[in-house]
């Protein structure tokens, strides 16, 4: 406020006043706020909360005129290239190829939970006194589509309160828990693409093989005959998984007592070692010479 505009009130106060003493607590209350005349002119934002447009192709004196900071002709002046451009000639992913992201040797199996598998049953889709294998699974919508195989997870097992007997290509160790301790049982046989589409057509056996000697309560004594017949694992890691009881494999009958499901390891103590007998070597005098 200018200084005489204060003076002029400050008399004012005083002749409304004259003869009242007026007590240091209130003074700040009668006379009117001060303030300095310059601080709305000096409002401005913050050093980084503005930027200046810089105006392109408006005249030389810009100093982004004419080319607009491109330069002079080009690849780079005209516009954008698409990724992995290398000038025009063949791409590099064409003349090495695309490697990597990609294991071809995986299995995509389905992943079936049993909070699933107990609502088909509350439904009436799954019979539960009959085995349910990747047939029923498949006829049911309980999974679809099956491309390797069907593997069992233990999701919702608090809901399972039937006895299933179950034969999938993989489960869990949580789910085979759970499974047994509502009084069923799971069974893990080896299914390849085809044979997995011949099962759901009817021409396979979904249970028994060659070499397969599983026994599931409620399946039928009579065997059906089939139009083609299933598979059993030829590789060494698909049958090192069905032989490990631990997996419910159907080929843990092949292990020995004692033994592991490897087929290279094998399980300490139960190699043929022979010790080989150590002779004692005499000296004599004539090997202390030194010469």
């Amino acid at each position: 406020m200018p200084p005489a505009i204060e003076r002029t009130l400050r008399v004012s106060h005083l002749s409304v006043f004259p003869r009242c003493r007026i007590t240091p607590l209130f003074l700040p209350f009668l006379y009117p706020q001060q303030r300095s005349a310059s601080i709305l002119s000096a409002i401005s934002d913050n050093a980084s909360a503005y930027h200046k447009k810089i105006r392109r192709g408006r005249g030389p004196s810009s100093g982004k005129g004419k080319t607009s900071g491109r330069g002079h002709g080009g690849q780079k002046q005209h516009g954008k290239v698409p990724r992995g451009f290398t000038g025009g000639q063949t791409p590099d992913h064409i003349v090495h190829g695309k490697r990597g992201f990609k294991n071809v040797f995986s299995a995509d199996m389905k992943p079936l939970n049993l909070d699933r598998v107990q609502s088909w049953v509350t439904q009436g889709r799954l019979n539960p006194s009959r085995p349910i294998t990747i047939r029923e699974l498949a006829k049911s919508r309980c999974v679809s589509p099956i491309k390797d195989g069907v593997k069992l997870l233990a999701k919702g097992s608090e809901t399972l309160t039937s006895p299933l007997h179950i034969i999938t290509s993989q489960a869990s160790a949580s789910a085979i828990a759970a499974v047994e301790a509502a009084g069923g049982s799971v069974t893990t046989r080896y299914y390849t693409p085809k044979s997995i589409h011949n099962i759901i057509k009817g021409r396979t056996d979904p249970i028994h093989s060659l070499q397969s000697q599983i026994t599931v309560p409620g399946q039928q004594e009579q065997r059906k005959e089939y139009l083609y017949r299933l598979p059993d694992p030829t590789s060494r890691k698909d049958i090192e998984y069905y032989r490990d009881p631990a997996h419910r494999g159907y080929l843990n009958y092949q292990l020995e007592e004692g033994h592991g499901p490897s087929l290279f390891f094998k399980t300490p103590g139960t190699g043929k070692f022979v010790a080989k007998a150590v002779k004692k070597r005499t000296t004599s005098a004539v090997e202390n010479r030194i010469w």
